[in-house]
């Protein structure tokens, strides 16, 4: 036969069926057996973050919400069960109210703008001007610093007579004003340091972002005539909305958890002004040792991140495009 018959008859030749035990997984114990070596290697690896997980994350909550039910133990008196009791006094309790108050308008104020302006400088750095790394390494200086540090400060800033910003007012022929002693700029003055700490740290993510963009993005915008301001608008911000989701997940976690700046500069004042939800559990805790009613409050401080968790991944995440 010709050399075109063989090739046709080698093409449609069956191939040979693979001796018994071949082709079933190893040692011939049927694909089942194969899927289960694969799972307990799966969970073996996930094993040690997994324990940390449910160690450090999971029990504590967990335990958190049976002591909320509990009585304070006190000298020889051991926690009794006190069932809703904690949270009663909690609704009835005029300075948590405040307490939540200033912290949904301390993360009103803080979360948009520390985030808009960590857009805008990353932004402005990820352009081709001069001094760019100066101004990156100026721009990312204030999150390496210690938050004792920056809180002492700007301490100094609002310190009445002699701080560095009463010089400026004084200079511009206002009157001395105690930035930190006022019920009207206490928590202001607050947000004002919690937006200088967080937005070097935030652009960071989005000058990544930009960095990982590809340039024939910007070139096919430029060839079609976009300005700059359609082509940021219908392209770079949405391609940015994931690090936007990570840096928005963020902001809200450090918007409730502020405690250090509050010590060292206000204490909760004046008269709870800048008294934040985390604050006073630090202070019922700590300081007065009530941790029944400490525990009660802890679970509002994790409802509210949860749901807020749940809105931004349910909701938010919808709308994310991934590239």
């Amino acid at each position: 036969p010709r050399s075109g018959e063989r090739e046709e008859d080698a093409a449609t030749r069956p191939l040979p069926l693979p001796p018994a035990g071949e082709g079933r997984g190893e040692g011939g114990k049927g694909p089942s057996m194969t899927r289960t070596k694969q799972w307990l290697y799966a969970w073996l690896l996930l094993a040690p973050a997994m324990s940390l997980l449910v160690l450090f994350t999971h029990y504590p909550a967990v335990a958190n919400l049976w002591h909320s039910f509990l009585s304070t133990p006190k000298g020889s008196r051991p926690a009794v069960w006190v069932g809703a009791d904690n949270y009663v006094q909690l609704v009835e309790d005029p300075i948590f109210w405040q307490a939540l108050s200033n912290n949904l308008w301390y993360a009103l104020g803080t979360i948009p703008v520390s985030i808009a302006l960590s857009l805008l400088m990353a932004v402005w750095v990820h352009g081709k001007i001069a001094g760019r790394g100066f101004l990156r390494l100026a721009y990312f200086t204030p999150t390496v610093l210690p938050m004792i540090a920056v809180a002492n400060i700007w301490l100094f800033f609002y310190t009445p007579e002699y701080g560095l910003l009463e010089q400026f007012t004084k200079g511009l022929g206002f009157p001395s004003h105690n930035w930190l002693g006022s019920n009207s700029t206490a928590l202001a003055s607050l947000m004002v340091v919690t937006v200088w700490k967080e937005a070097g740290f935030f652009m960071i993510f989005y000058l990544a972002a930009l960095q990982s963009m590809s340039p024939s993005l910007a070139e096919a915008a430029a060839i079609e005539g976009a300005s700059r301001w359609t082509f940021f608008r219908r392209v770079t911000f949405p391609l940015l909305m994931p690090v936007t989701l990570f840096v928005l997940v963020n902001a809200v976690i450090n918007a409730f958890r502020l405690v250090d700046h509050i010590v060292v500069m206000t204490r909760g004042g004046p008269d709870n002004a800048t008294a934040l939800l985390l604050y006073y559990i630090y202070e019922i805790g700590f300081r007065f040792w009530d941790s029944g009613y400490a525990a009660a409050l802890t679970m509002v401080l994790l409802g509210i991140l949860g749901l807020t968790a749940l809105i931004q991944f349910f909701v938010l995440e919808r709308r994310t495009h991934y590239q």
